[in-house]
């Protein structure tokens, strides 16, 4: 995991380079602020169970049957953290979705992570799984070295019928975002759809956000996509730059996998969305993401925030937690990295924590840096914040 999250840090800058377009020309709608100060939630050296509960996703949550939270965030070996409200989570240490470190790039079970949730009723969870295969761990399947230049990544779709104390596949649909080609033992680089964001409702219809490295015919970048039932998960669609139009499908249905239209990049966002949640009192969509200092852009590593009355159109990004980032070299962290925000609603109506009111609790981790090092040394961090309307 230490080497993924250092080649991972690598690539993006280079993806980020290439990539970032220009930022929306207004302020934000909203204004973003401390309210406390940030605690640690879960110590994984502390709270883990054996050695893989360490925040490895933004965190995501629920509200089950009996109005417990349930969040996920914590690696590969998929856990669940409980608790009788958001501020008091615990690690459940039973594994509710394994990763199957399957050879078979078809099998879509090498490593699995929990990255978004959704369900209507507290009982039937829908999830979108971030799917990575290391072709370099499986023999013959890459004809590079390392992690980086091997790993192709899905997004697919799984479902819990116990309020998430266990997942399985979807029955249709499982394959929700996915590069229109296969994976090649001469791949050469990262590809595919990563990093879905949470999963956010206006109320008749359900979107995420996705990164997705760029190919032929497709601009690296976060897409949207959207659906008025996630439980339905074929009925993802991505946003085209006009409408939602993009229906994905895997690659290794088909003789054939062809080249599809493809999905528009939204701007400001110069690598994955952590979380978007809606501010109650103004209607506004707030969304929280990190990003590598550059000269243009961002002035400074760290967590920033963006608004948007329109989710295709967001504001000018304001910084929020300056820190080293997971995409800064690792070896100028001065020891330590923050990464994986999420925003989640300190009073949030309804079960599944996509909105809020004028308090709500960034969640993000920190991780130890020894050396060049990103080790697995890592707290999951929540930090109180204010919300207000304005800029």
């Amino acid at each position: 995991m230490n080497k993924l999250a250092k080649l991972f840090a690598l690539n993006a800058l280079a993806l980020i380079a290439a990539g970032m377009a220009r930022s929306a020309d207004f302020p934000p709608g909203l204004s973003v602020s401390a309210a406390g100060v940030p605690v640690t939630a879960v110590a994984a050296g502390r709270d883990g169970c054996d050695g893989h509960d360490v925040p490895d996703a933004p965190l995501r949550a629920l509200r089950d049957t009996s109005g417990r939270s349930v969040a996920f965030g914590l690696h590969f070996i998929n856990r669940r953290l409980i608790g009788p409200s958001i501020d008091r989570l615990k690690i459940d240490c039973k594994v509710v979705l394994n990763s199957g470190h399957n050879g078979n790039p078809q099998a879509y079970d090498d490593y699995n992570r929990i990255t978004a949730t959704w369900t209507d009723d507290g009982h039937k969870v829908a999830a979108l799984i971030h799917h990575e295969f290391h072709a370099n761990e499986h023999p013959g399947k890459c004809a590079f070295k390392t992690m980086m230049q091997c790993w192709m990544n899905t997004i697919t779709a799984w479902t819990s019928t116990d309020g998430g104390a266990s997942f399985q596949r979807a029955p249709r649909g499982f394959v929700v975002a996915a590069a229109p080609f296969r994976q090649s033992e001469h791949q050469g680089r990262h590809r595919g759809f990563f990093n879905p964001s949470n999963i956010f409702s206006d109320g008749r219809h359900k979107y995420f956000m996705a990164s997705n490295t760029g190919w032929t015919g497709q601009k690296f970048g976060v897409c949207l996509f959207r659906t008025a039932d996630p439980h339905k998960p074929e009925s993802w669609r991505a946003w085209d730059g006009k409408a939602f139009t993009i229906a994905y499908s895997d690659p290794y249905t088909s003789d054939k996998p062809r080249l599809r239209q493809a999905c528009q990049p939204i701007t400001p966002f110069p690598a994955p969305v952590g979380a978007v949640v809606r501010h109650r009192p103004s209607g506004q969509w707030l969304a929280v993401f990190q990003a590598s200092a550059d000269k243009r852009y961002f002035p400074l590593p760290g967590i920033y925030y963006t608004t948007a009355k329109d989710l295709t159109r967001w504001s000018t990004p304001r910084l929020l937690i300056a820190g080293t980032t997971l995409y800064d070299d690792p070896c100028k962290s001065g020891g330590r990295i923050i990464s994986y925000p999420s925003l989640v609603g300190a009073d949030a109506k309804g079960r599944n924590y996509d909105n809020t009111g004028d308090r709500a609790f960034l969640f993000y981790a920190t991780m130890k840096v020894e050396g060049c090092t990103i080790t697995s040394k890592r707290d999951l961090i929540r930090f109180p914040i204010r919300i207000r309307s304005g800029s």
